[in-house]
């Protein structure tokens, strides 16, 4: 069972109530591009989560023999994992902001430049395997099962979400003791003091008691302090793993080419740049955000792909369904090309038309394949025509779309 799957229903309602929320007031807290980017790479980790799943149940469970002891699946055991689990990730979150190779595996989710619930979908593909490949595996060895620490992590993701608002303020005396939205919105700042700050998801304590919290004064600025300026999450996520492998490849030393990774960042190899790369923030007056000219119509294009996707993303992710991982591996591959396709059609890509294009046919046949095989629906019947439909009217829609040369060109 996937619990990623049970916990996304409850991700788009809250993102939906404060999208609305935010239209209503006019508060600027949301751009269509910055979103649309958010929602493509959550919808690709998803896929990810289903190779990562795999890896725990087996992993974990190999190494769930060595427990000297079992920790029995009652709800008081689900408590003390939930508080156990935060503490080790706040070691994996800090390590996430220290060392190179754990930057590169969580940077993408910092590289947002607005602060709203759509950032706390913008996870790096990487990030969830690296917390349980090199920290959560030290909780098998109290003797938690792997199906406990698999859906805890579930729950201490969705914990987490809530804090990616600027819609609630301070929360009183919650804020002695828990992560709240304030505390995390520093954690995302790159305002100087908030640099490397309020690294716990649940319980603040943890913060205070190693010298990383900071409290919510200055206006905050949200981004990275490279961003990538681009729409395409994998472009997103690959950045800083394209700048160490580029470091690695011109490190003349074999020593540094292997070191650079595991180094603090900042650190560059020997006769490679110009040495190490300050950690210097800036304010909002100094931030120039990110913005890009797409293709004309694309809004409503991609806010109907956006369903067409989720849904797909369902049929994929849900283990509830009779799929074989050869399929989920092929229809996740459809997926990827889909969010590659949304990043070109924002920036207005020359190829972004065709990989499109080409995604819809791709997508649209292997639904209707994997349901047939299954026995789920004819391909040939209703699931056949549904998928037609979609995909022939989606192509005449994609089609009608125009970038601003081609659109001036016409004129």
């Amino acid at each position: 069972m996937n619990v990623y799957a049970f916990i996304t229903p409850i991700v788009l309602v809250l993102l939906i109530a404060e999208v609305l929320i935010c239209l209503k007031r006019k508060n600027g807290y949301y751009n269509f591009q910055d979103t649309m980017a958010n929602l493509a790479t959550g919808i690709g980790n998803q896929c990810v989560n289903l190779a990562v799943a795999l890896f725990v149940y087996k992993f974990y469970g190999w190494l769930y023999q060595f427990a000297p002891w079992k920790v029995p699946p009652v709800w008081y055991n689900f408590l003390i994992l939930l508080i156990l689990q935060d503490f080790v990730f706040y070691w994996f979150h800090r390590a996430g902001h220290s060392i190179n190779i754990f930057w590169a595996a969580h940077m993408p989710h910092h590289s947002s430049e607005e602060m709203n619930l759509s950032v706390g979908i913008r996870a790096s593909f990487t990030q969830r395997l690296f917390q349980f490949l090199f920290f959560d595996w030290i909780l098998v060895l109290f003797g938690f099962s792997p199906e406990m620490i698999y859906s805890v992590a579930a729950v201490h993701l969705l914990l987490a979400y809530w804090h990616h608002t600027r819609l609630i303020h301070k929360l009183g005396i919650l804020e002695k003791w828990f992560v709240t939205p304030s505390h995390h919105r520093v954690h995302h700042g790159v305002n100087t003091q908030y640099l490397d700050k309020n690294f716990s998801e649940f319980l603040i304590v943890w913060d205070k008691w190693f010298g990383t919290y900071e409290e919510e004064r200055e206006p905050i600025c949200y981004g990275v302090i490279h961003p990538p300026r681009s729409w395409d999450p994998i472009a997103i996520n690959i950045q800083f793993w394209k700048h160490l492998w580029d470091d690695a490849v011109a490190a003349p030393y074999w020593w540094d080419k292997i070191r650079v990774w595991f180094m603090p960042l900042g650190w560059r190899p020997r006769g490679v740049g110009d040495g190490p790369i300050p950690r210097i923030g800036y304010t909002l007056e100094e931030q120039e955000k990110y913005r890009s000219t797409p293709l004309r119509g694309a809004q409503h294009y991609l806010l109907l792909q956006l369903a067409g996707g989720l849904a797909f993303m369902y049929f994929t992710i849900n283990q509830g369904f009779p799929f074989g991982w050869t399929e989920r591996v092929v229809m996740s591959l459809g997926i990827f090309t889909m969010i590659i396709a949304w990043g070109g059609i924002l920036q207005s890509k020359h190829w972004a038309k065709a990989v499109e294009t080409a995604r819809l046919l791709f997508m649209g046949a292997v639904l209707v394949w994997a349901l047939h095989l299954h026995g789920m629906a004819l391909w040939h019947g209703w699931a056949g025509i549904a998928v037609s439909l979609w995909c022939g009217v989606s192509v005449m829609w994609l089609m009608s779309l125009r970038s601003e040369q081609m659109q001036k060109a016409v004129l």
